[in-house]
């Protein structure tokens, strides 16, 4: 009897040890680097249990022990908490920390950058090109902002070039949603801080003169100055004369080239024959371009050409003798590099 009594006993010591050696190397498994050699992306589907997570990351030999990891979140309380979406799993990650993450919502995101000086058509384009995205939009939506709550309002200008960062599964509405909360926010900002003798009339006079802006200054130092000179024009009653505004009413007429028919032929965005702003902006202007319209340089010109030195640079004058000047300046260096390059 107490023979039998001590070999049931040694039984059970027996069985207490390997249960705690396999509590013990679960327990070591959660702090032990994932055996992954490389970044791997992983999608959490909506409302998938943790057991069936666990075995899918165990298949895919992303987790050693994944009853440990199962036990551990479950000890916690957080086997219900997990949020999905695309994680990154890195070569250094322990199972402690992504499931830390993975509860967090700390997906990985990505990213879509607006470029300053596209037009609506650009963005759209480019939206339907990223990868990352869920497409939703014809590729030239008539209710655009009707689908971003401005119904009526022109597209063109209301997103601000940025960087936006967004997590898989986000829809191109989504993203023009952020863009345009963040053009509203700077706009308003900007608006409600500029220089107090501005002569336009609302927000949105002063987003098509950045925008047209946007357009001309190549160099950001030229920016406010650039502002000032369009600014100046408005004020004393002087058509913009903007080629921008042209090139934006000719659309896909547009050859490389504007030509004097261009300039004469009447139309809401021909700056040469009306005087005051366009209807609306012209392109996406960058928050820099906004801000400088905000807080134009004081300046006497009326009257801007390139300089021709390559640099996006201007030659700005006050006076259309000192225009004619600097037009022939440039022509002349236009002439020089021509005969340079003949000779080449």
């Amino acid at each position: 009897m107490k023979r039998r009594a001590r070999i049931a006993a040694f039984a059970l010591l027996l069985a207490l040890s390997a249960a705690a050696a396999v509590v013990w190397r679960g327990i070591r498994s959660l702090d032990r680097p994932l055996p992954v050699s490389a970044s791997i992306v992983y999608r959490v589907a909506p409302g998938v249990s943790l057991a069936h997570l666990a075995a899918d990351l165990s298949a895919r030999g992303v987790l050693r022990e994944p009853k440990a990891w199962v036990l551990f979140a479950r000890f916690k309380g957080l086997a219900s908490s997990l949020r999905a979406g695309e994680y990154a799993i890195l070569p250094w990650d322990t199972p402690r920390a992504l499931l830390a993450r993975m509860v967090k919502g700390e997906v990985l995101l990505h990213a879509f950058t607006i470029v300053d000086g596209w037009r609506v058509r650009d963005l759209l384009a480019a939206l339907r090109r990223d990868p990352q995205l869920v497409t939703t939009l014809s590729p030239a939506p008539a209710d655009l902002m009707a689908k971003l709550g401005a119904p009526g309002a022109a597209a063109e200008g209301q997103f601000l070039p940025e960087t936006y960062e967004f997590p898989g599964g986000t829809t191109d509405v989504e993203v023009l949603e952020l863009a345009h909360r963040a053009l509203v926010r700077e706009l308003a900002s900007a608006w409600k801080n500029r220089d107090p003798d501005l002569p336009l009339r609302s927000a949105q006079d002063l987003l098509i003169v950045a925008s047209i802006v946007q357009k001309e200054s190549a160099l950001p130092e030229e920016r406010r100055k650039i502002a000032g000179l369009y600014l100046h024009r408005l004020q004393i009653g002087m058509r913009l004369q903007a080629d921008p505004t042209i090139i934006y009413g000719l659309g896909d007429r547009y050859d490389g080239s504007l030509h004097t028919a261009d300039l004469r032929t009447d139309g809401p965005y021909t700056t040469y024959t009306r005087a005051g702003l366009p209807p609306t902006p012209i392109a996406l202007a960058g928050a820099a371009a906004i801000r400088a319209s905000a807080h134009p340089q004081k300046t006497d010109a009326l009257f801007f050409v390139a300089s021709g030195k390559g640099d996006g640079s201007h030659v700005f004058s006050a006076t259309l003798q000192q225009q004619d000047a600097a037009i022939e300046r440039y022509l002349a260096r236009q002439r020089e590099k021509t005969r340079k390059g003949a000779v080449k």
